[in-house]
């Protein structure tokens, strides 16, 4: 058996220590990330021209997915400037980039 050594500070007794993780550390930990996760969502409220148009969170999460990845795929082909059209066909709403290679 090893002598213990005196004289440390608190911060050194604790050094190589590793808590355990138990259930109930487990269980505290998922419903942490999911009240952060709600939060998160809670605090995206769209804009009030848009809430009046019936875009809703969900559909606003969605749009910003799609244009996204239309910015990417423009960035692959060389277009970091351009500017997006929009315009209405019968029932369809385009929007349509425009840009110069």
């Amino acid at each position: 058996m090893s002598k213990i050594p005196k004289n440390l500070s608190d911060k050194d007794m604790l050094k190589n220590w590793v808590e355990e993780t138990s259930v109930e550390n487990t269980f505290l930990a998922a419903e942490q990330k999911a009240k952060q996760a709600a939060k998160g969502q809670a605090e995206f409220e769209p804009p009030a021209a848009f809430r009046q148009a019936g875009f809703h969170p969900a559909l606003m999460q969605e749009l910003g997915r799609q244009l996204l990845q239309l910015r990417l795929q423009l960035a692959q082909k060389g277009a970091s400037h351009f500017t997006y059209k929009i315009k209405r066909e019968g029932e369809n709403i385009v929007i349509a980039p425009q840009y110069q290679l």
